[in-house]
């Protein structure tokens, strides 16, 4: 089955899955890798990346879900904040109301993405609270995402989704 890769990275997170991706499907049946593009559309299933910007898809890969006609379809993503299924959840539930109903979600899979260092310093100079230790914990965290165990849990999501 011919498939595309679609993925928007502002910071290289999402980059690392798409590549991971690529890898683990095969170059063979591969018409499409890169940033969003009408030449993903002619693939029969499309597996499409995206960064987490309030809550939800970013902009660029909003547009892209909105021009898909009846492929297949594989969601992945990252998120700086968070790394909890629900929070996760909630984020792909969004995401999916970006895609035309003529449209089947085949799969999903979300991890952790590390952030750049201007927001552990805008944490740094947040007043003194619970939140700002729970802000500059959660950053940490991240610096590990996404890491090996996390290209394994993709892979085997894309797995499951044949």
């Amino acid at each position: 089955m011919s498939y595309s890769i679609v993925y928007s990275s502002k910071t290289g997170n999402t980059a690392l899955l798409a590549q991971a991706l690529r890898k683990c499907l095969g170059e063979e049946d591969c018409l499409y890798f890169g940033a969003p593009s009408a030449q993903a559309l002619d693939a029969q299933r499309i597996y499409v990346g995206f960064w987490t910007d309030k809550g939800t898809c970013d902009g660029e890969t909003a547009q892209f879900l909105a021009t898909l006609t009846g492929q297949e379809v594989f969601l992945f993503g990252t998120a700086g904040f968070g790394g909890e299924p629900d929070y996760f959840a909630k984020i792909l539930a969004m995401v999916k109301e970006e895609i035309p109903e003529s449209v089947k979600v085949i799969g999903e899979y979300m991890c952790q993405g590390k952030m750049p260092d201007t927001v552990r310093r805008r944490y740094e100079q947040m007043e003194d609270s619970p939140r700002k230790q729970i802000m500059l914990a959660n950053f940490d965290r991240a610096l590990a995402h996404p890491g090996r165990e996390d290209l394994e849990a993709l892979a085997k999501a894309v797995l499951a989704a044949h």
